[in-house]
């Protein structure tokens, strides 16, 4: 409930997520049929760099700053929309961003005052709904989706609290046993590597099939205390996101490695189908 994430906007940890996001949505719409999108925490929906909150870390100056001049043309699309949608987009203004009229997307953020914050953006967009809830609760509340027969969910938690990689799997299991076929994506950072061995152990005995993770260190995951690189589990990939994953995590790494050791990318195929 502490959490701001302000402070972090357009750092290199966001610019991996919304990459892949965004390959994922687009890959769900090439087919018709409408999806539903559901993100657990959601934030405020934009973010403005120029901020006292932000330029106070200045962490997207090794983010999304770097990736804005002649971007790769693996994170084109992802540049191209940051651009168009002025201030730097938190999953929420770029999941509406791509919604087709035949989607819907659900918003839900249990801080009040930023629930407050999207209410106000949202409020009047039939397309969205903006639910003030704990996200973990909402995974088995609004799942299946009432008139969609296709989904994809973002788990996106701040980490705050030490057993939040345990809450991650519980919410996948809720999820997954609502609406097995449904897309989700969890976010998670890099710290250290004992807290992930254990969280990619949990995730290959929860029953859950079809698993592959998506890994970015800007250094060797050694210091408890820092940020070293993020990861996104995702369960039901879409066809071929491991090779476009690859081809987004070594564009990112090109562009925002900081040249220390042990940095790099990692795509495992935790479960199979």
């Amino acid at each position: 409930m502490n959490y701001r994430h302000a402070f972090h906007a357009g750092n290199f940890a966001d610019c991996m997520k919304h990459a892949l996001l965004l390959w994922l949505i687009d890959a769900m719409q090439r087919k018709p049929a409408g999806v539903f999108l559901l993100d657990t925490h959601a934030g405020i929906g934009t973010y403005d760099l120029s901020s006292s909150e932000a330029q106070r870390t200045r962490e997207f100056r090794g983010g999304i700053a770097r990736l804005l001049d002649d971007p790769p043309a693996a994170l084109a699309s992802y540049v191209s929309l940051v651009r168009e949608l002025g201030l730097y987009p938190g999953s929420p203004a770029l999941l509406r961003a791509r919604l087709r009229p035949e989607d819907r997307l659900s918003c839900c953020e249990l801080h009040p005052e930023d629930a407050a914050t999207l209410r106000a953006r949202f409020g009047r967009d039939r397309q969205v709904g903006v639910h003030e809830r704990d996200g973990y609760e909402a995974l088995g509340a609004l799942l299946p989706p009432a008139t969609l027969r296709r989904a994809m969910v973002l788990i996106d938690p701040p980490y705050e609290v030490p057993d939040e990689f345990e809450h991650v799997v519980t919410g996948l299991q809720r999820g997954h046993s609502r609406f097995a076929s449904a897309v989700f994506a969890a976010w998670y950072p890099v710290k250290h590597r004992a807290p992930l061995r254990d969280f990619h152990r949990a995730l290959r005995e929860s029953g859950i099939r079809d698993i592959v993770a998506a890994e970015l260190w800007l250094r060797a995951p050694l210091d408890a205390a820092r940020l070293n690189g993020c990861g996104l589990v995702v369960v039901n990939p879409p066809f071929g996101f491991e090779a476009a994953a690859r081809q987004i995590l070594e564009a990112l790494l090109d562009r925002l490695g900081i040249e220390e050791p042990g940095d790099g990318i990692s795509l495992e195929r935790l479960v199979g189908e």
